[in-house]
């Protein structure tokens, strides 16, 4: 079943289960696809509705910072339970070990060796999650210490 099919059903369900946060999570989720298909003139296929679920949890993510720094817990609560409604749909994410991993890989490959090679090195990484979670800070962080910047 493709993902924005899932999500359509998902949605029935949450309906017929009278569920109104993750109702109105899903409602969100299958508006944003829809406006990305409308867009590219096209039904998106699996890795682009997997784009559009990851831009809406980094929304989200700044939002509780938002939040948070304006002192506005009950809202950064409900932007924490939305991205628990969202990540269901996303695949694992780059866990810590396979970060270092693939940072380890992409600097041999490229034989990068200074910081200006930096660059390169996060488009080899970033090109090996495609489609799944990944922290771009922390990624980038390790980069960094590896390649002594």
């Amino acid at each position: 079943m493709k993902l924005r099919d899932r999500i359509s059903a998902d949605l029935t369900a949450a309906m017929k289960a009278r569920e109104p946060a993750r109702l109105g999570v899903l409602r969100m989720m299958k508006a944003a696809v829809k406006n990305r298909e409308i867009e590219r003139l096209r039904e998106l296929e699996d890795p682009e509705v997997l784009e559009v679920l990851l831009s809406l949890v980094k929304q989200r993510r700044d939002s509780i910072e938002q939040f948070t720094r304006g002192g506005r817990p009950e809202l950064a609560a409900k932007e924490a339970a939305e991205i628990g409604v969202i990540e269901t749909y996303l695949p694992a994410a780059v866990g810590e070990g396979e970060m270092d991993e693939t940072v380890e890989a992409v600097i041999a490959a490229t034989g990068a060796a200074s910081p200006r090679d930096m660059g390169k090195v996060m488009k080899g990484c970033m090109a090996r999650f495609a489609g799944r979670p990944v922290d771009g800070a922390r990624l980038s962080e390790r980069v960094k210490a590896r390649l002594g910047a």
